[in-house]
């Protein structure tokens, strides 16, 4: 067998290894010193946007990422956010992931998402990316503390630990939320000045601490008429079926309300559809009111008067609590509750006299 030619063989010889990338490379290539890119991989916030755009790119270009990765595992840092939710399929949660991932994003941080559905073995599941060191700290959407390892888990959880959408009943956890109060004041008071006075507050889930946010604004401005009026509660579920069913319950009754300030769009919807099945025209036999202005709100016939809730603000600032306290655990806790606006649409008139 006749040998292979020397130049032949040439081809076959795999090119030496290419050198890892350095932070010097980096700097070098984006024209700026080795803090610098330091800083920008570590503190993104305190380098100015296009610095930090010109090392973003040389770490694309020299391959420096998996670098820069190492150092975030040297430091014990994941720089990920773990966003822990009761259900992904809730219309508000696309709004608020919208602005926790743009905080994120801007500091250098990814999120995970950890859908729970209720269920106490999920929960627990996740938490565990937390204890294993895979997500620096925790965004809770569920309204609730989590069951499972709790509280023994509590001293290393709570530091960094953030409530949005939600309040969360611990001293020491910062929360971002509507002003649920305030703005069920405003939609309660926006039907009284439409001459309402028998107005019903159809409730979402029992125990739900929105449920009694709202139902405290009802009443706030029921008080504060200059005209006795009386509260009128009936249980839902935060669900169009839950509003339905409050329909049919009222009916038995002698005397029915002019209109409707429901815990939710979802409840609202569900109050409407019953309404109209039953022969009545909304608004002018009965006026409705939502809370939240999902996308569908706007969709229906009529569409749907309601409070906007500024979904992808609460994500921002309950993005920048958590980093600002991984950044500096002497961050002190805070609460934030932002305003919400009454959106006029179609499903409100005057009492009909």
């Amino acid at each position: 067998m006749n040998p292979v030619p020397r130049k032949w063989l040439r081809n076959y010889v795999q090119p030496p290894p290419k050198k890892p990338a350095t932070i010097e490379d980096v700097a070098r290539l984006a024209e700026v010193s080795i803090a610098t890119v330091s800083r920008a991989i570590s503190k993104p916030e305190k380098v100015a946007e296009s610095t930090r755009k010109k090392v973003t790119a040389a770490i694309a270009r020299t391959g420096y990422t998996a670098n820069a990765m190492a150092q975030n595992l040297r430091r014990q840092r994941s720089h990920m956010v773990l966003v822990l939710a009761e259900s992904i399929s809730d219309p508000n949660f696309p709004g608020i992931l919208t602005g926790l991932e743009k905080v994120a994003n801007t500091r250098g941080y990814g999120v995970l998402i950890g859908n729970t559905e209720g269920d106490v073995a999920v929960e627990e599941k996740y938490l565990r990316f937390l204890s294993a060191g895979t997500a620096d700290g925790l965004i809770l959407l569920t309204g609730h503390l989590p069951v499972a390892g709790w509280p023994e888990n509590s001293k290393s959880l709570i530091p960094t630990t953030v409530a949005a959408a939600t309040p969360v009943d611990h001293p020491n956890i910062s929360y971002v939320c509507t002003d649920d109060q305030s703005a069920s004041r405003i939609a309660t008071e926006y039907l009284m000045s439409l001459g309402h006075r028998r107005i019903v507050y159809v409730a979402g889930p029992k125990g739900s601490v929105l449920t009694e946010r709202r139902l405290k604004g009802y009443c706030e401005a029921l008080s504060q008429s200059p005209e006795p009026m009386s509260i009128w509660k009936v249980d839902g579920d935060g669900t169009s079926l839950g509003g339905r069913a409050a329909v049919e319950r009222l009916f038995i009754r002698d005397t029915l309300p002019t209109a409707f300030f429901c815990y939710n769009d979802d409840t609202a919807i569900g109050v409407i559809g019953a309404l109209q099945d039953r022969g009545y025209d909304v608004p002018h036999d009965m006026s409705v009111v939502g809370f939240d202005d999902i996308p569908f709100a706007n969709n229906i016939t009529p569409s749907l008067t309601t409070i906007r809730q500024p979904r992808s603000l609460i994500g921002e600032y309950a993005m920048t609590a958590l980093l600002d306290r991984l950044s500096d655990p002497a961050t002190p806790v805070a609460t934030s509750e932002l305003h919400g606006d009454l959106i006029v649409r179609n499903s409100c008139a005057g009492v009909k006299t």
